[in-house]
């Protein structure tokens, strides 16, 4: 396996961060687990423009990027398998105003369906709150010290 590029978005409104919900195996058991909305970069595409198309797909709402952030390298194991992930963050915001208003949204990926909701940066600060990729979370509060 090769490592997979990905690109994330940081999607902030009221002290809180849009993130999807999963539950499942992960690096760190099995349970809940957070992240922010995105997908992989396909071959000879620009990571910003893979974002937005990300979002299109998975919530069918357009976004806009505000900016570059960083780069993260996550390299991890699940059942004795390991993982590699480089992922593009950007902060983002909804074009279309009155999505800040939705508590959650549905997430498709193909066949599967999941929920992204709105989650206090507070929850996403507490030690048994699980998000990925490992190190976003400093990443954010960086973010945050910077006006989001």
């Amino acid at each position: 396996m090769r490592p997979r590029a990905n690109t994330l978005g940081l999607l902030f409104h009221e002290g809180c961060l849009l993130v999807e919900e999963q539950h499942g195996i992960h690096s760190k058991g099995t349970g809940l687990f957070y992240r922010p909305i995105g997908g992989t970069i396909e071959l000879g595409e620009p990571s910003a423009q893979a974002l937005v198309r990300e979002y299109r797909e998975e919530l069918n709402a357009d976004v806009e990027i505000v900016r570059y952030v960083s780069c993260l390298e996550n390299i991890y194991q699940i059942e004795g398998n390991v993982f590699h992930e480089i992922t593009q963050l950007y902060v983002v915001s909804f074009k279309e105003n009155a999505l800040y208003k939705k508590k959650t949204f549905t997430v498709t990926k193909g066949t599967k369906t999941t929920t992204a909701r709105w989650l206090p940066l507070t929850d996403l600060r507490k030690p048994e709150t699980v998000l990925y990729p490992v190190g976003l979370l400093d990443v954010i509060n960086q973010e945050i010290c910077k006006g989001e």
